[in-house]
């Protein structure tokens, strides 16, 4: 892993964001088709990973509503590295950095999802502490998709 590692929180606007948030759309409609593009909730908040000073990577956190079955906890969204960085340790940084800002909004649990087309995704949030639970919302019907949650 690089010495020049940075890890800032960006707005929805920012350019980098953009281009990572692109890429990785991109990424998931190549495995998954359109249905792999969910949308993320406007008041979400997104980290970027800069190696550098190049942005090579990106995750978000949002909240479940209220009223909802897992109201009160954090997800974690849009977990993205560029192929050309992966394998470097930026994504389990980024991982860690994000549960950080969770139990720091005062989320018990960060829960997230990952499609059975994303191995490496998959023994990332295994090795991490993240255990398979009961699918929710959308993803109850969804084949395909596990759904992870980790107790802050």
């Amino acid at each position: 892993m690089a010495t020049d590692l940075v890890i800032e929180e960006r707005p929805v606007d920012d350019p980098d964001l953009a281009r990572l948030l692109a890429a990785a759309y991109d990424e998931l409609v190549g495995r998954y088709g359109a249905e792999g593009r969910s949308q993320v909730k406007p008041d979400a908040r997104y980290l970027v990973v800069l190696d550098d000073e190049v942005a090579v990577g990106c995750g978000a956190l949002q909240a479940f509503e209220p009223g909802t079955d897992h109201a009160g906890d954090g997800e974690v969204k849009r977990m993205f590295v560029t192929p050309e960085a992966r394998g470097r340790g930026f994504a389990r940084v980024l991982l860690a950095c994000l549960e950080h800002v969770a139990r720091e909004a005062g989320h018990p649990t960060l829960r997230l999802t990952t499609g059975d087309l994303q191995p490496a995704a998959i023994a990332l949030y295994e090795s991490s502490g993240y255990r398979r639970t009961d699918p929710w919302g959308k993803y109850v019907n969804q084949p395909g998709t596990n759904c992870y949650a980790k107790p802050l």
